[in-house]
């Protein structure tokens, strides 16, 4: 099962997750998030980071150009969109860019739960908001029939119940291995042995 680690912003978390090994660790781009780095950061972040670890930048309704222009220089291997952005403009910035494309549905009914199933994104994120920490009704996916990123209320202790429930194909975490508001190294490994512990 692969594991993110999102919100990093500091040196500091790139040495904890390069010593610790997720597969994808977050970058966040929207203004409005307390974890938001700019692109001159990410950047720094970036150089520092495993290559065997793939930096995923998190947007919402950002132009396409700037997302592919962080893709292109190596900013960012993946994409992650929160907004209200379209199939099509999931197939423009496939043309401009080659990275993974992650779409992040918030699952609240069934709908929702069939449009994350249609999506035309290489992967889906399953989660209750915008990385708030909260579990959504997980018997809603039960069912769905494509791979997808868990996210939301997710830690050491209840991920046992959500992959004995769901086995999705990765999980996504960040408020979980926090104190304080930044990153945590302890919280981080045990989020991580409790994921390769399943």
């Amino acid at each position: 099962m692969k594991v993110k680690i999102c919100g990093l912003s500091r040196a500091e978390d790139i040495c904890a997750v390069n010593e610790l090994l997720p597969d994808y660790i977050g970058f966040v781009f929207w203004e409005r998030s307390r974890r938001r780095v700019t692109k001159e950061q990410a950047a720094r972040l970036k150089s520092a980071l495993s290559p065997r670890i793939k930096a995923v930048g998190v947007f919402v309704d950002a132009a396409a150009e700037e997302v592919a222009e962080l893709a292109r220089e190596r900013i960012i291997d993946a994409a992650q969109l929160h907004g209200d952005e379209s199939a099509e403009y999931t197939d423009r910035l496939r043309s401009l860019a080659d990275c993974e494309i992650i779409r992040a549905y918030k699952i609240r009914t069934v709908e929702d739960v069939t449009a994350a199933e249609n999506s035309n994104a290489d992967l889906v994120l399953l989660d209750a908001g915008y990385g708030e920490g909260k579990p959504f009704e997980w018997e809603l996916v039960k069912n769905i029939r494509r791979p997808y990123l868990l996210a939301g209320g997710l830690t050491a202790k209840t991920l046992p119940d959500a992959v004995k429930i769901l086995s999705p194909y990765g999980v996504d975490v960040s408020s979980a291995v926090e104190t304080d508001g930044k990153k945590d190294y302890e919280k981080i490994k045990e989020f991580i042995a409790a994921v390769r512990a399943t």
